[in-house]
């Protein structure tokens, strides 16, 4: 059977992986600026999160890696299926979106945890993807969901562009204005998200996470943190050190608007 978008042959069970690789950035506005580091994610089908759990990740457990329902959707703990699955309902989506979904995110290290995107993939019972909601937080404790999908609902292609007006806060050095271009190519070597920020028809910001698929096992988890021993504490610690190069070149700073608490419609 032919691979699809999702990286599975259709029907097939999807396994939880270890996505290890990079993160980069580029700044098209003002001031350019461009960084890139290693860093990995976890993608773990949330209809069997428990077959992810080991001696080194806990899942609902502190372990040197964690992962709690709390970190994401509702943010009470609660199972994080049913409440993505009420919002594919809301969004007439659950007819096509009725297979497994899949969320790409960083895990507590220590018990602590920063992700600034996190994506759930929601396919359907074939392995078609047909929606992704973008979990964004920023650093002031606040967070947004981004739901992308075709307006007919059909399978999302790789490099099928998905379109998002920006209304959440997140860097300082841009306005809360334009939108998001997103695109998604999930292969079976290489797992790519691509996240391009126009605004009034500038690119403004280019934002890539490359990364090779393996099976998530405790020896490859702990491979990768001797790689990136700091990951989301040095992901924090990045962002604060990018933020005082841009004030440097005297990018011009926005300072947060008002954010009312997010509800995916």
């Amino acid at each position: 059977m032919a691979r699809t978008q999702s990286g599975s042959a259709g029907g097939a069970l999807v396994k939880p992986l270890l996505l290890y690789g990079s993160v980069m950035h580029a700044r098209h506005a003002t001031a350019s600026n461009a960084f890139r580091y290693a860093m990995f994610t976890l993608s773990l089908p949330l209809s069997q999160l428990a077959a992810a759990a080991s001696p080194v990740l806990g899942i609902e457990r502190l372990r040197l890696f964690s992962f709690f329902n709390r970190d994401h959707g509702p943010r009470d703990g609660s199972p994080l299926l049913p409440w993505m699955r009420a919002i594919l309902q809301r969004q007439g989506l659950a007819e096509v979106a009725d297979g497994e979904v899949v969320l790409q995110t960083m895990p507590r290290l220590f018990g602590f945890v920063f992700n600034p995107v996190s994506f759930w993939y929601c396919h359907d019972r074939a392995g078609g993807l047909r929606a992704v909601l973008c979990e964004v937080n920023n650093t002031f404790g606040e967070h947004h969901n981004y739901l992308v999908a075709h307006a007919d609902r059909r399978v999302i292609e790789a490099d099928d562009v998905l379109r998002a007006e920006k209304v959440f806060h997140v860097s300082p050095f841009f306005a809360v204005r334009g939108e998001y271009r997103f695109s998604f190519r999930r292969q079976a070597d290489r797992h790519t998200v691509a996240i391009d920020y126009f605004d009034q028809d500038a690119k403004q910001l280019t934002t890539r996470l490359v990364a090779t698929p393996a099976p998530l096992t405790a020896r490859r988890l702990l491979g990768a943190w001797l790689r990136c021993p700091l990951l989301t504490l040095g992901v924090v610690a990045r962002i604060n050190l990018q933020a005082l190069r841009l004030l440097a070149k005297r990018v011009p700073f926005f300072h947060k608007p008002a954010q009312t608490a997010e509800e995916t419609p």
